[in-house]
């Protein structure tokens, strides 16, 4: 049965109302339960739904093609409201409630940081796309992953591409997340290695009405560059209030932040020449244009992209593991199906008919290889480095 997009989506949602995922209310008793907890609300609003489409997408082909040996999978999902409070609360259904193996999908680092205690105390594995350094540092034994580069690559590649540019002074404005500070330190050495520097920095209340005393300081500074390290909502009033301040050199951005939809609620004069870098998934693999199809869109988000890899993985170490339904035997197989020489697959079903064979499998998803360290980040990924132009984005390159 070939599946559209309509089809999917009007059969999610009657399954939401119902409050199961795909695997129906006849196999309940012995499906397997995973969970996803992403921000349909808030500031990563942009992303929450179309990465829950991902892993519900991934769940819909497991259970069409028999389960995980046999057994169906049910997914349980919530919002967190890009809020660590709020996130907490639903991790605690997810787990305690729900009873889930894995959550999957958490996206701002403040919730990640705020979720990753109760997962690994509950030995519930955890999958993000979160990049603050500090998380992979926490003492979670193993029970989570990022398919995210963490802050320090990202802050490469981003000093090394303003380096290409040949900017001399950068300052930098930062909301207040985990992510911020870190990142600056980061593109100030390879700034300065490279001979220029960050002339300043500071850290904003990202729920501020207005940021004219920031943005005032940082003029002070002189700066050929602004990177505004925020979120969507508090970086298009930056934006904004750089331009009637009359602000005409550069502007970068993290491509979560200044993402189409900004550009859409902003006049291009605004806009126009704002630099955005994000890691690039992977559009040439089959997993990419799979999902593109589902999705509905020939340019996806690297989040999107994620998540779908990241239900892969969860599902395949299952399988890896015999069935076992655990956050441990995710923890202790996950790698096994992900790295290494088997063969290599970009479908969970696909993985899942050579597991059954008895062969070893090397998953890479529509964000490409997911190939992890000992602590659990990612080892490494290309980048994707734009421009606005005209209301619209102008690819750069990708590497």
């Amino acid at each position: 049965m070939t599946i559209t997009r309509r089809t999917f989506l009007t059969g999610t949602a009657a399954l939401a109302v119902t409050g199961l995922s795909a695997s129906g209310a006849g196999a309940q008793g012995d499906a397997i339960r995973l969970g996803t907890l992403t921000p349909l609300t808030g500031a990563g609003g942009s992303y929450g739904p179309s990465m829950r489409t991902a892993m519900e997408w991934v769940v819909e082909q497991v259970n069409g093609a028999g389960g995980v040996l046999g057994r169906r999978i049910r997914l349980f999902n919530e919002d967190d409201q890009t809020s660590p409070d709020a996130a907490v609360r639903a991790a605690r259904k997810l787990i305690d409630v729900d009873r889930v193996a894995a959550i999957m999908g958490t996206w701002a680092s403040a919730v990640t940081t705020a979720v990753a205690p109760l997962c690994w105390e509950s030995k519930t594995f955890l999958t993000t796309v979160s990049g603050a350094d500090s998380i992979t540092l926490l003492p979670h034994q193993g029970y989570l992953i990022r398919t995210q580069p963490n802050g320090h690559l990202q802050a490469t590649k981003l000093g090394e591409f303003l380096l290409t540019l040949k900017v001399k002074r950068v300052y930098v404005m930062s909301a207040q997340t985990p992510y911020a500070l870190p990142v600056q330190k980061r593109v100030a050495e390879v700034l300065a290695a490279g001979g220029s520097e960050v002339v300043g920095g500071l850290v904003y209340d990202r729920d501020k009405a207005t940021y004219r005393s920031e943005i005032d300081q940082a003029l002070k500074a002189r700066p050929d560059m602004i990177f505004v390290n925020g979120y969507t909502p508090d970086v298009t009033v930056v934006l904004k209030e750089l331009y009637k301040a009359g602000y005409s050199a550069g502007r970068v951005a993290p491509a979560f932040a200044v993402n189409q939809k900004l550009l859409n609620a902003l006049p291009p004069e605004v806009t126009d020449g704002t630099y955005t870098w994000a890691p690039s998934p992977a559009p040439d693999s089959e997993a990419y244009k799979r999902l593109a199809k589902v999705l509905g869109t020939d340019d996806i988000d690297p989040y999107s992209c994620q998540t779908h890899d990241q239900a892969s993985l969860v599902v395949l170490a299952l399988a890896q593991a015999k069935g076992e339904a655990t956050g441990t035997a995710i923890r202790d197989n996950v790698r096994k199906i992900a790295q290494g020489s088997g063969v290599k697959v970009e479908s969970a079903v696909e993985g899942l008919k050579l597991l059954a064979q008895g062969k070893a499998i090397n998953f890479e998803g529509a964000s490409g290889p997911c190939d992890f360290t000992e602590i659990g980040d990612i080892l490494d990924c290309k980048f994707r480095y734009e421009q606005a132009e005209k209301g619209k984005f102008k690819l750069l390159k990708i590497g």
